[in-house]
């Protein structure tokens, strides 16, 4: 349960930094959105959205990604992993209209920003395992 409630401490933070830092990232708001009927009008109820599907998503679908590439991971020593994370942001992308990430470089810099804090959490913050 930590593991989880690290994912998507780190995704809400990981998307928020990025929509501040990272240049073309936006998280906008539209008049109608929601999410299950639920009105979303302020941005960090949009944030928090995100995060949870996308601390779902790495939670629950990044592993078995991860073992049906583990040739492609044993190939590059690990570094394909980088791709399977950058394929859950670019998903999350496609689900969400108020979430854009441009291809490639912005994509590539929201994937270790948010991979960088769920280590941090993960390794100093969170002491015991599940």
């Amino acid at each position: 349960m930590k593991k989880l409630f690290s994912q998507v401490v780190a995704a809400i933070a990981g998307l928020w930094l990025a929509a501040l830092f990272v240049p073309l990232v936006v998280v906008r708001v539209y008049p109608e959105s929601s999410f299950f009927g639920i009105p979303l009008a302020e941005q960090w109820q949009i944030l928090l959205v995100l995060g949870i599907i996308l601390g779902l998503l790495n939670y629950f679908v990044r592993p078995i990604l991860k073992a049906i590439a583990l040739p492609l991971e044993l190939l590059t020593l690990g570094l394909f992993s980088i791709v399977i994370n950058m394929a859950m942001l670019w998903f999350l992308d496609l689900m969400f209209d108020e979430f854009y990430v441009p291809w490639l470089l912005p994509l590539l810099y929201t994937t270790l920003i948010v991979w960088g804090l769920n280590f941090i959490i993960q390794k100093f913050l969170i002491k015991g395992k599940d």
